[in-house]
């Protein structure tokens, strides 16, 4: 397969949608990606339908490792040694744990790229949670409540268009392009449209879809919001039973309440009743306080000025002073050449003299 990463060298731990995204992308621009999967040679792949069918799974090899032994782990270490980027999605301090984390693979291969993508990121308290879309979304300011009718917006379905869709489209293949050109010493237009992106990563939208009994694109009981007595709401985002479980423990919900099946579609208007009777009992705060100590895939929904306070983004550094407002960071830590923080917008034709003079220099 060609591309403008073709010879480059990706080595992918199979684990979240995110990072099985990741590889898709990559592959698709050429690159080499192998997975380490942890189940035996010939199981299906992470998603839906067979691995031919899977788009989060396309364009790559596997390798099947048992990263709980010791040969296991030194196997994908030698993998490591002859990668270029290596991606992993765990969840933060697992591959160090693993044996497999950066300091180890570094040491084997100091030119390896060590892509790290998690939910919450490697900092504060919520760093080893699960982290879906809505909750994260609902943390980040995102889903602030809509003026008119007092309820969290829907998620911004145009993000997957514009932004992740195009955008990130189209700074990958920008640096894939730069790359190549390491190699030819020729340019070449990258053409992305934002219908081509959103229609790649839809594909997870598909893929869940694919999924008997997976709602969770649809307004799931565990799925969806709820208001608080006071009117703020709370994003619930349950996939995971364990996840379920919690929420429910927390809300004092149990099988003698009468609790339908979630797995029936047809019961979800009476389980959405009776959990949204026991988040209207007490106040947001309560709610906030109550999971903040447990892992029940639960978030309230702030405004960017919350958004920036809360514990676990602050954590983060998720949000900075530039000039005189409070905006977002730029996404992506880097352990050895760390950005400073963005400098403010500048004014038309501000820096005309200064930019003419630079170039013309560094021209010559």
């Amino acid at each position: 397969m060609a591309g403008p990463l073709t010879g480059v060298r990706v080595l992918e731990f199979a684990g979240s949608a995110p990072t099985a995204f990741v590889g898709t992308v990559l592959s698709g621009l050429g690159a080499d990606v192998v997975r380490v999967d942890r189940a035996p040679a010939g199981a299906p792949g992470p998603g839906a339908g067979r691995p031919a069918e899977n788009p989060l799974s396309r364009g790559r090899r596997s390798v099947a490792l048992d990263l709980k032994s010791p040969e296991g782990i030194e196997r994908a270490l030698r993998l490591a040694e002859h990668a270029d980027l290596l991606v992993e999605g765990f969840r933060p301090g697992v591959a160090d744990r693993l044996g497999i984390g950066p300091e180890a693979a570094l040491a084997r291969n100091p030119r390896l790229v060590y892509g790290r993508l998690s939910g919450w990121g490697g900092q504060g308290e919520w760093a080893g949670r699960a982290a879906h879309d809505l909750a994260v979304l609902a943390l980040t300011g995102a889903l602030d409540t809509d003026p008119g009718t007092g309820a969290p917006v829907p998620p911004p379905t145009a993000y997957l268009s514009s932004f992740a869709g195009g955008a990130n489209a189209h700074v990958h293949g920008l640096l894939a392009a730069l790359h190549e050109r390491e190699r030819s010493g020729r340019g070449q237009v990258v053409d992305t449209a934002l219908a081509d992106g959103a229609a790649l990563i839809a594909t997870l939208i598909h893929q869940w879809r694919a999924v008997p009994g997976n709602h969770t694109v649809t307004d799931a009981p565990h799925y969806t919001f709820y208001a608080a007595a006071d009117g703020p709401h709370l994003a619930v985002a349950a996939i995971e039973p364990r996840l379920y479980q919690n929420l429910l423990e927390q809300l004092g919900l149990t099988d003698a309440d009468g609790l339908p099946d979630r797995a029936d579609p047809a019961a979800w208007p009476e389980l959405r009743a009776l959990i949204a009777a026991r988040f209207a009992t007490r106040d947001r705060a309560h709610w906030v306080k109550v999971f903040d100590a447990v892992d029940a895939g639960v978030a309230p929904v702030l405004t960017a000025a919350e958004a920036a306070e809360h514990h676990q983004l602050a954590a983060r550094g998720a949000f900075v002073e530039v000039g005189d407002s409070l905006q977002p960071a730029p996404a992506s830590r880097f352990g050895r050449t760390p950005a400073g923080a963005p400098g403010r917008a500048p004014l038309p034709g501000e820096h005309t003299d200064e930019v003419l003079s630079e170039w013309a220099q560094a021209s010559r």
